[in-house]
């Protein structure tokens, strides 16, 4: 009985998958067929039909599992330790001052072997 109502989800999930794809496709076709209109009704419009597409794809398993999958990143998210402004401002200097030396001193080897190449090849 369990496969049964499986299966029954399974349907009506692709049937809602179906309907998701046009709402995309009719908010595709509709923007292009819709050039000549202001901006703002086509982003108006597209919107809505995101909406409404996204609203229609949640209600699928796989949908369901992906607004999970949200809400436990976002848990996971509020428990990671953020760096101060002064410990980012402090690695930021860090990282551009080594980025500056590497530079250098890339720029005085490549200097260097270009200038013994020279000497070499006359």
């Amino acid at each position: 009985m369990n496969a049964k109502a499986e299966a029954k989800d399974s349907r009506f999930d692709l049937f809602k998958w179906l309907l998701v794809a046009v709402l995309v496709a009719v908010g595709v076709v509709g923007n292009q067929y819709f050039a000549a209109e202001s901006v703002l009704y086509r982003v108006i419009g597209v919107l809505v039909l995101a909406v409404v597409a996204g609203a229609v794809a949640l209600q699928t398993a796989r949908g369901q599992a992906f607004a999970v999958l949200l809400k436990e990143a976002r848990v996971e998210i509020r428990k990671v330790v953020w760096p101060t402004r002064q410990e980012t401002s402090q690695t930021t200097l860090i990282v551009v001052a080594v980025v500056l030396v590497m530079a250098l001193l890339l720029w005085g080897l490549d200097s260097l072997l270009g200038w013994l190449i020279s000497l070499i090849v006359g």
